[in-house]
């Protein structure tokens, strides 16, 4: 009437291994950029946020083209920075590449 069907079951051929599962390779595939590539990335990235939005009159300055300057004014999204004597230009905070602080400390962006 009823039929016993065995449980175990002879393995497929050709073998398993660790990586016999395609969706396990791309996993750990995946796995091994993030922590090597993507998470590096957004903390310097982080850092480099940080350092721009903390850009505070008085502090030295070098943009991204080089340029040396003091910073005079902070605006949201640019700094007015003196270069030489009265000449004075304007910047957008995205192109500041490090930053010296009053009190010596320097930051740059990596």
């Amino acid at each position: 009437m009823f039929q016993i069907v065995p449980l175990a079951q002879a393995a497929p051929p050709g073998g398993g291994g660790l990586f016999a599962n395609p969706l396990l390779l791309i996993a750990l595939m995946f796995g091994i950029m993030y922590f090597f590539m993507i998470r590096p990335q957004s903390k310097r990235e982080k850092a480099r946020r940080a350092m721009i939005d903390a850009v505070q009159k008085g502090d030295r300055i070098v943009t991204a083209g080089g340029i040396h300057g003091t910073v005079t004014k902070v605006d949201e999204t640019s700094v007015l920075a003196s270069v030489d004597g009265d000449t004075k230009l304007r910047f957008e905070k995205n192109a500041i590449s490090s930053v010296t602080t009053k009190d010596g400390k320097e930051t740059a962006a990596a």
